[in-house]
């Protein structure tokens, strides 16, 4: 009863709002409704989308305005109305869009007129986007998503019902709203007022970016926009019509990719003639995980400016068995908008393979004039001509910046602030700023949220007490320790600043030949100088720049060789730069990148009768010091250690494995070498500095949200260097530190897109001993080598088919590793087989020593081998050439996934 009287008290508010304005449904001759289509008020920022079911409100207070209905593919219509004290009802019937052919048609043997209408688009693509200066624009948002199906629901049958009385059930949209102010200033600087904020599954606030995608770009979230200065190599275009509005003539042109799939567009695009700005867009594409991806867009003259006003987006895809559906839509009225002086007169682009300008400039012409000056003086430009005028004149603005001392490296800088009332405005405030209506479903999905708010809090006033009680109870068991945490772990927060760490032991439980079976466990102790920020637009806690000190130690039980060993540190860490401390015994690789992952070995061990990890104990103490100067762009390490390094070998004879091969046996833990013969070395001490230095070939770029810089990922070339000193040392007659050698490594890494999904990545690198006097095992360079058939990490820089230490070498080497992406390669070119997700890699890897022989591997893979489910996931086929005679041939799965 108390849900019933709620419902129906909250249904009879929404009655009472007054207000007025214009109201009523769009639909076509046939009597069908058209959703989201826009509706603009001529000389006001008031406008509008219509719902679903086809209906629309605009509230404008008392007085005459022409109200303006857009479709795409229909003919937009301006009516005359009168508002008064009370809603007016303003039902539309719009007609279908009539085409008419231009008089020059595509003829066999002659271009596409689609073809000098994109050209001239094209050309003008940057001047539309740099045209306006500034606005302030109100956005209203609207998403709803949906959970259409759910992998193996019977295992969590009981936590669907659970989410059922929080607002969750599949098939069930859930509806997120916001209403905000947003503030532009060229070229990427933005300011949101997050107004209002409502959603159908609580009253947590959430904030997202400002969303609007701007086809003007030469890419649009990484797919090529028909307007790209490459999109002729990457479409077909076709001219389907031309048509009239509110005085001016408007072409369809069909977007055809020449092969379709993630990274490209295809539907229509409709261009303004003349201007050769974009009216409206209808256009799908398909991201990488496998969703299709639906976009509308509607523009409208802003101050003679053709702008978005309406934007939808629709998601549907599946993945790892779960299937849904999204749709994104805004709203947009502008006002206080500035038009760049540079952009304001009318220019004609003509198009130079058909028509020959009235004058041609060279680049002499072009070379430190100002735009507006050029513009103003000559009206007329080929698109050659006309892109050359854009560049110079962005040049001549970005050395302004600098001559200004602005942040030239800073793509986009975001600011947000939560209105105080954001979460809790009225229904009456809604329907005075939604642009889009509800539909009746989603209006009772916010009645059904609103009844269950007033229960629950109800029932919180009736139990205080306890929810107080509870809480002080959660806080205090954040402190306590319990039994149990020994066995799952747990972080004890004892203040803002204080949090202790205990690891569980069942986290690292391993097995290699030399230990047996291993358990590691770990305890932490984090001290922060400060306390941690928490940043107003964001649900995550984020760590502003605070000096933090971490005391610590790691422990490990090796039951075949029955002793504890273990490790202690403590380290300061500010502002990318850490120092610390760190002694102990630990048993490690001889190749310290760890060619084969602690789990993978314990597999191969226990189930293939393969123990390749190969393993030596370290007793050690080392310094080390790493920092990031330069706004992160070069990165600086160092380490002094001294240790004793001591050979161990399998923990006894007659190892068994869970299945017993009669094809395989255990290995020495002793390496086989081709430079040495076998990896042995006698007990010996070792003091050894270590330098690295990596530094990235271009500048970073950055993005600043609420005044804190983000860097962008820098995908510019990588330069490594490294030197290792082996330092020999004496007391007396006592050798101290047994070896001496100079070590030095130099090497160079890029990875950089070549077309749409495809990529070009390569590392190479060279070095050798200036000095060898005394070098042991575990000095050589080591390279990562794999041996079984699961090949996990970077797929650049690791060999498929290379022991792990057969090649290690004490004198010098050169190595080499290219890796080519192709999105259309073999069966790629099929479009059902791209649609998948699959991508075909062709990869070289080269080893050169004193003894390898010019190892070489040139492979073939398949990437994405279960798309939707499995998607990171390669199959691999290799050919290993020695001294380039062929070897042999092998097969491996191949994964980014790291199995620690």
């Amino acid at each position: 009863m108390k849900y019933t009287l709620t419902i129906l008290f909250i249904l009879f508010f929404i009655k009472l709002v007054p207000a007025q304005g214009i109201r009523g449904t769009i639909k076509t001759t046939k009597g069908e409704v058209l959703p989201y289509a826009a509706i603009v008020v001529k000389g006001t920022s008031s406008g509008a989308i219509t719902n679903s079911e086809g209906r629309y409100e605009v509230p404008l207070k008392p007085g005459k305005y022409a109200v303006v209905f857009q479709y795409l593919g229909f003919q937009a219509q301006e009516k005359a109305v009168e508002i008064g004290s009370d809603w007016q009802t303003g039902d539309v019937t719009m007609e279908e869009q009539a085409f008419r052919l231009q008089e020059v048609q595509a003829r066999e043997g002659k271009e596409d007129p689609a073809y000098s209408i994109m050209r001239r688009a094209i050309a003008k693509a940057r001047y539309h986007e740099l045209q306006v200066m500034s606005y302030t624009a109100k956005a209203y948002t609207k998403t709803t998503f949906t959970i259409t199906d759910l992998p193996m629901q019977f295992m969590y049958r009981k936590q669907l019902k659970e989410a059922e009385k929080e607002g969750f059930k599949i098939g069930v949209p859930m509806l997120y709203e916001s209403v905000s102010e947003v503030t532009f200033k060229q070229p990427n600087t933005y300011r949101y007022r997050l107004m209002a904020t409502r959603n159908s599954m609580g009253d947590n606030i959430s904030v997202s970016d400002y969303f609007l995608t701007s086809f003007y770009r030469p890419e649009v979230n990484n797919a090529v926009s028909p307007l790209s200065p490459k999109a002729f190599a990457y479409y077909k275009f076709e001219y389907q019509g031309t048509f009239s509005e509110r005085g001016i003539d408007v072409s369809k042109i069909q977007v055809n990719p020449r092969a379709y799939g993630e990274g490209v567009f295809r539907g229509y695009i409709f261009i303004i003639e003349n201007s050769w700005a974009i009216h409206s867009l209808q256009l799908e594409t398909r991201n990488p995980l496998g969703f299709d991806i639906k976009i509308r867009q509607v523009y409208s003259p802003v101050q003679n400016v053709w702008l978005p006003v309406n934007q939808r987006y629709n998601l549907d895809g599946k993945i790892m068995g779960a299937a849904g559906n999204a749709q994104f839509i805004i709203s947009q009225t502008f006002n206080s908008l500035k038009v760049n002086p540079a952009f304001v007169e009318d220019v004609k682009i003509v198009d130079e393979k058909f028509e020959k300008p009235a004058v041609s400039l060279s680049n002499k012409d072009i070379k430190g004039q100002k735009l507006e000056d050029k513009i103003a003086k000559q009206k007329e430009y080929s698109t050659k001509d006309f892109k050359k005028l854009l560049k110079e004149y962005e040049k001549q603005e970005y050395q302004a910046k600098k001559e200004r001392k602005e942040e030239v490296e800073v793509s986009r800088n975001d600011s947000t602030v939560v209105d105080s009332l954001a979460g809790k405005r009225s229904n009456a405030f809604w329907d005075s700023l939604r642009t889009v209506p509800l539909t009746s479903a989603e209006r009772i999905s916010y009645v059904k949220r609103d009844s269950l708010k007033i229960v629950r809090k109800i029932e919180v006033q009736k139990d205080s007490a306890k929810a107080v009680r509870d809480s002080t109870k959660k806080n205090r068991s954040s402190k306590t320790f319990k039994p149990g945490q020994l066995i799952s772990g747990n972080t004890w927060n004892f203040s803002k600043r204080t949090a202790l760490t205990w690891d569980s032991p069942l986290q690292k439980i391993y097995y290699n030949t030399v230990e047996g079976y291993t358990f590691d466990m770990g305890l932490r102790l984090r001290y922060f100088l400060r306390t941690p920020q928490r940043d107003s637009t964001r649900r995550r806690v984020v760590n502003k720049p605070t000096p933090d000190l971490t005391i610590g130690g790691a422990g490990r039980y090796e039951f075949g060789m029955k002793r504890l060993i273990g490790t202690g540190s403590i380290g300061y860490t500010y502002k990318g730069t850490s120092v610390g401390i760190m002694g102990g015994r630990w048993v490690n690789q001889f190749n310290p990148n760890e060619p084969i992952s602690p789990f993978l070995n314990s597999v191969t061990s226990l189930l293939f009768e393969k123990n390749y990890a190969k393993l030596y104990q370290r007793d050690f103490l080392r310094l080390g010091v790493s920092a990031r100067p330069f706004e992160n762009r070069i990165t600086v390490s160092g380490s002094l250690e001294y240790a004793e390094r001591t050979e161990l070998a399998n923990y006894k004879e007659n190892l068994k494995p869970w299945i017993d091969w009669n094809q395989f046996s255990y290995s020495p833990n002793r390496p086989t070498n081709a430079e040495l013969g076998s990896g042995a070395f006698p007990v010996n001490q070792a003091l050894t500095l270590n330098l690295a230095v990596s530094g990235k070939l271009a500048a970073t770029r950055y993005r600043i949200r609420n005044g804190r810089r983000v860097a962008s990922r820098n995908n510019s070339p990588e330069l490594t260097l490294n030197y290792r000193k082996g330092i020999p040392f004496t007391s007396g007659a006592t050798e101290v530190s047994d070896v001496d050698y100079d070590f030095v490594q130099a090497g160079l890494s890029h990875s950089f897109e070549t077309g749409i999904r495809s990529r070009l990545s390569y590392n190479v690198s060279a070095g050798g001993f200036l000095n060898d006097k005394t070098v042991f095992f575990p000095d050589f360079k080591h390279f990562q080598g794999n041996e079984f058939f699961l090949q996990q990490g970077d797929p650049t820089s690791i060999f498929r088919m290379l022991p792990y230490y057969q090649y290690s070498t004490g004198k010098r080497f050169v190595e080499g590793h290219v890796l080519m992406e192709y999105r259309k390669f073999l069966i790629t070119q099929l479009t059902l087989v791209r649609l998948t997700g699959l991508k075909e890699n062709l990869f070289v890897h080269y080893l050169g020593t004193p003894n390898s022989k010019n190892y070489t591997e040139v492979g073939y893979a398949l990437d994405g081998l279960i798309p939707g489910i499995f998607p990171f996931f390669r199959i691999e086929v290799i050919s290993q050439w020695q001294d380039w005679q062929y070897q042999k041939l092998g097969f491996r799965i191949g994964t980014t996934l790291k199995f620690r």
